[in-house]
């Protein structure tokens, strides 16, 4: 049995299951690097991918290979991270979750509704945690926005306006041409869940595709949410050459409005018509704190969860909204 210090918390035994989704060599070297909330037992292939060799990239670098089943079976395991092509991530997570074990599912929810929501219903009966991999959550400058919504500085919201783009590879529109939803739903998936977790499920949602090279890829698209007294845009543009430093959203209501752009380094505008939390009236580059790493703050907060410190802040409910609203901003089929 290994040796804890004295009032040190024992570390949470997981593994990775899958390397292809395109965050999986980040996610795992954000878990090897919170090495005392963490021990990682081992990365495996799921069985649909079982034939596609472990990565030698540096983040795989001395970590124990197995199976999908000597994963499952390996003593004290605790959590999984999902990490499979996007295609095969629900089937991977209902196994683990079958097996009691606390997932982190990277994004998206899959390409249906239906067996998304059976993720969820199975993980409800199991008692454990579906942790959804949208990175945005974590991010200081949407944390910050978050609270200041929720703290009523903007006043009642009118309007949200939110972009992330970039200039696709010839191996990503490959990868975007196996959905229907193109980049809305490979990458805009973030911007969906943030405009949920502010917003609500929209009333109406109304998405638009174009097509520009021939390839039958939709790699400029555009979603609007409506809702009683609001609207929500949201563009995804895989032509754009300057897309990194153009990511933003905006959000506006009849106090107030905030400017995030770029996303990551976050860097946020607060304008104000009255005094909040220590901002006075007018507007304010505010200094954020520095992130750690993209994907540190989610693993960090599901060892709080797992430990019983904390609660997620994101609910079955809210995902299974979210993975709604994401397949029909991406003009996908709801099923």
């Amino acid at each position: 049995m290994p040796f804890i210090a004295k009032g040190a918390k024992p570390r949470i035994r997981i593994g990775q299951l899958g390397s292809r989704h395109a965050h999986a060599s980040g996610k795992l070297a954000a878990i090897r690097k919170l090495s005392g909330d963490f021990e990682l037992v081992g990365v495996a292939q799921p069985r649909e991918e079982a034939e596609s060799p472990i990565p030698g990239s540096a983040a795989y670098r001395g970590v124990k290979q197995m199976s999908e089943e000597e994963l499952f079976a390996t003593p004290g395991l605790q959590a999984v991270a999902i990490e499979t092509e996007v295609p095969h991530l629900v089937a991977a997570a209902k196994r683990a979750v079958g097996a009691g074990l606390h997932i982190h599912h990277d994004k998206p929810g899959g390409t249906t509704l239906g067996d998304f929501r059976e993720l969820l219903r199975l993980a409800k009966r199991k008692g454990v945690t579906v942790q959804m991999g949208y990175m945005l959550r974590y991010n200081p400058a949407f944390q910050f926005m978050y609270r200041a919504v929720r703290d009523g500085w903007l006043g009642k919201i009118m309007e949200i306006d939110g972009m992330m783009g970039k200039m696709a590879s010839a191996s990503l529109r490959r990868e975007l041409g196996r959905y229907p939803g193109g980049g809305m739903f490979e990458l805009a998936c973030h911007m969906v869940d943030s405009v949920v977790h502010l917003m609500g499920k929209p009333a109406k949602v109304h998405a638009f595709a174009r097509r520009t090279q021939g390839d039958g890829v939709a790699d400029n698209q555009l979603a609007v949410l409506d809702y009683e007294k609001a609207t929500a845009t949201i563009r995804c543009n895989h032509r754009d050459p300057h897309g990194f430093p153009r990511r933003r959203f905006q959000i506006a209501g009849d106090r107030g409005a905030i400017e995030i752009r770029p996303i990551e380094p976050g860097k946020l505008t607060l304008s104000l018509t009255e005094a909040h939390g220590g901002f006075g009236r007018g507007t304010h580059e505010v200094k954020l704190p520095r992130s750690n790493g993209r994907y540190d703050g989610e693993f960090a907060d599901l060892a709080r969860v797992i430990r019983g410190e904390a609660k997620l802040a994101w609910s079955y409910e809210h995902d299974l909204a979210v993975q709604e609203t994401l397949l029909r901003a991406s003009g996908m089929e709801v099923k």
